[in-house]
């Protein structure tokens, strides 16, 4: 009721200190952009949207995420079993040979850093959002729920007040 009557200008609302707003306006902003941030470099690391669906989906289940070879393992691959049919003596299998080892090492470079990016970066955003900023909003929910109370009690002190001044008035 407490906060109907707030919404339609009918009831009084306690404002909070104005350092605590600034608090909960900076909490909402760090929110906002962790989970652009947190969005964006999974799209950067892992392009594929069904890869990251199923990413998500293995995450979820507390199941290990199957490892993809990259695009340059897979050059590489391509690379060194074309080498092997021309022939790794021939100056065109040699090349193929050194091109398809950098591109292998490459792609597990690529690897390396997907899984550290991963592990270092998108976990604690992740922790953030799942975590601190869970008990942010129960807190945040707690504290308007007590300031209705609040509100509420003071309107039927103030009711009281009047009814009382009026009745000894009467009196």
């Amino acid at each position: 009721l407490q906060f109907t009557e707030e919404k339609l200008g009918q009831a009084e609302k306690t404002e909070l200190d104005a350092h605590f707003e600034n608090l909960l306006a900076r909490a909402d902003c760090t929110k906002n952009w962790t989970e652009k941030i947190l969005r964006q470099t999974e799209v950067l690391l892992q392009p594929n949207p069904s890869a990251r669906v199923e990413e998500f989906l293995y995450e979820k289940l507390d199941r290990k995420v199957p490892s993809r070879v990259t695009n340059g393992e897979l050059l590489a691959q391509y690379m060194t079993e074309a080498a092997n049919d021309f022939g790794p003596g021939t100056p065109y299998g040699k090349t193929l040979i050194k091109v398809g080892e950098t591109q292998r090492r490459l792609g597990a470079a690529e690897r390396d850093f997907i899984h550290c990016a991963s592990l270092n970066f998108l976990t604690p955003l992740r922790n953030f959002l799942e975590g601190d900023w869970r008990t942010i909003s129960k807190e945040r929910r707690i504290l308007q729920n007590r300031r209705l109370d609040l509100d509420a009690c003071k309107a039927r002190l103030k009711k009281a007040k009047a009814a009382e001044a009026k009745a000894a008035v009467i009196s």
